[in-house]
């Protein structure tokens, strides 16, 4: 007798569950995306190359969308990221398709990108590509010049390896998936 994977009651329930009508304050969403700003500049501030690409759409915006969620950023001179205005319009539009946010947690944890719709500059989608596959966040070099090397050494190991453990986890928990209850 097969057995029903868990993750297919939990994503049941995660898609019926009225996330749009449970809205954090806007105050909240401001600053989320305040520090969403702060840490792409951070991780782009790292790249020459990347804020060098940026500074070439300077102005263009960006709106990337999720369910109820929405956020509009726009290229600066320096080649950085700023919020849009709320009246700016999109010069891209990038919509992830996958409406269940288990199966959006479960595609990101096994290293693959979730299914995006693409609207609008040609020219900008490739550069947001080239980032996407480009730019990654050190987070080890950050976490050095805090604690120090060998400490964030030994904490970037023990995350990749508990990373690595999840993947495995997830990605048989996935295959596992499609296997229906037989009765």
């Amino acid at each position: 007798m097969a057995t029903q994977s868990p993750f297919l009651l939990l994503d049941g329930f995660l898609k019926n569950l009225p996330l749009p009508d449970l809205q954090p304050p806007a105050w909240a969403i401001e600053e989320t995306q305040r520090r969403i700003v702060l840490l792409l500049n951070h991780i782009l501030g790292q790249e020459k190359e990347a804020t060098s690409r940026l500074a070439r759409q300077k102005s263009r915006v960006v709106q990337l969308q999720w369910r109820a969620f929405s956020m509009s950023l726009v290229a600066t001179p320096a080649g950085l990221l700023d919020q849009a205005s709320a009246d700016a319009k999109a010069d891209l539009v990038l919509v992830m398709t996958e409406e269940s946010p288990l199966a959006l947690a479960q595609t990101l944890l096994q290293g693959n990108r979730p299914a995006v719709r693409i609207a609008g500059d040609v020219q900008l989608a490739a550069e947001v590509n080239w980032l996407a596959d480009h730019v990654r966040w050190d987070l080890e070099e950050d976490l050095a010049r805090v604690i120090g090397d060998v400490p964030a050494h030994t904490l970037a190991e023990g995350a990749r390896a508990m990373a690595k453990a999840l993947r495995q986890f997830v990605g048989s928990a996935a295959t596992a998936s499609p296997a229906k209850a037989q009765t």
